[in-house]
């Protein structure tokens, strides 16, 4: 079995459900307030080490003691080969999630911690990586860094992926980088002709499936709660099949299968699927 190296983002989640958005200039009352540790890079890290994967992560932490210790300490429990969590003079970034009726979300992040990690900071990360190994990056690093860090594994012979969320204007200079691109479908529309510079597209499209090689693979129907997360579990699971040698086919249905189960649960963190359950997927 190969390893993934995660470099992302680490964090905290604020939930609120609310009954729609608010208008410019309202105050509305949201409810079920939640606070959990977050961050996409976070999400698809956990996930790939609950596969059962040998998981490396690396993502920078702020110089807020209490807020930067909570996610050191949830990550400590999570079992992961490596973590890399340099301390950066900058606030712990935090996300802000509105989840709609219906399980839809909006999410508005902070960055600043994430846009300061640097190639130097991370590439303790990468310092053996090797042909069937992965490497899974998301948009919340500065694109020169995600560029080098790409290129760095490259030249290592890893399987590079990469999820541009959040999107930043000039992610589509990346994809010559890219073993696998995993995209929603804005994501996909802003990359225009460039995503096909990828080795390889994944372009996701929630309760419709996705789309890979001009094949539609239908999602697993559910009835959703909140889809905040699920985008994070396929990308955290994709990696790990994908270091466990499975076909990119059979790595689509499981992490399809995985997307799932969070979509029936409330919240990023406290849904994200437990070892047993995806132990169970991906031996099936």
């Amino acid at each position: 079995m190969g390893r993934v190296v995660v470099i992302g983002n680490a964090g905290l989640d604020l939930r609120l459900a609310v009954p729609r958005l608010p208008l410019p200039g309202e105050t509305l009352i949201g409810s079920d307030a939640a606070r959990a540790p977050g961050g996409k890079g976070l999400n698809q890290a956990v996930v790939a080490a609950r596969c059962g994967a040998p998981v490396r992560f690396c993502a920078p932490l702020g110089n807020d003691h209490a807020q930067a210790d909570d996610v050191e300490r949830h990550l400590s429990a999570e079992g992961f080969d490596a973590l890399i969590l340099p301390r950066l003079p900058h606030a712990t970034d935090f996300s802000l999630l509105m989840v709609l009726p219906g399980g839809e979300n909006s999410i508005v992040s902070t960055s600043a911690c994430s846009l300061a990690l640097t190639v130097a900071d991370a590439e303790p990360a990468l310092c053996d990586v090797a042909a069937g190994d992965v490497v899974l990056l998301q948009g919340n690093l500065a694109l020169d860094v995600t560029a080098e860090l790409l290129a760095i594994a490259r030249r290592g012979g890893a399987t590079t992926i990469f999820t541009p969320a959040p999107y930043w204007p000039g992610a589509e200079r990346l994809m010559d980088g890219c073993s696998l691109v995993i995209a929603n479908r804005l994501e996909a529309e802003a990359l225009g002709a460039a995503i096909d510079r990828a080795d390889a597209a994944i372009v996701t499209l929630g309760a419709d499936g996705c789309r890979f090689d001009g094949r539609l693979y239908p999602a697993e129907r559910v009835a959703a709660l909140d889809t905040t997360g699920c985008g994070d579990v396929f990308c955290g699971v994709m990696a790990a099949a994908l270091a466990r040698g499975l076909a990119i086919e059979r790595a689509i249905g499981a992490a399809q299968k995985a997307a799932a189960i969070t979509a029936t649960r409330a919240g990023a963190f406290a849904a994200l699927p437990a070892r047993e359950e995806l132990g169970a997927i991906l031996a099936g």
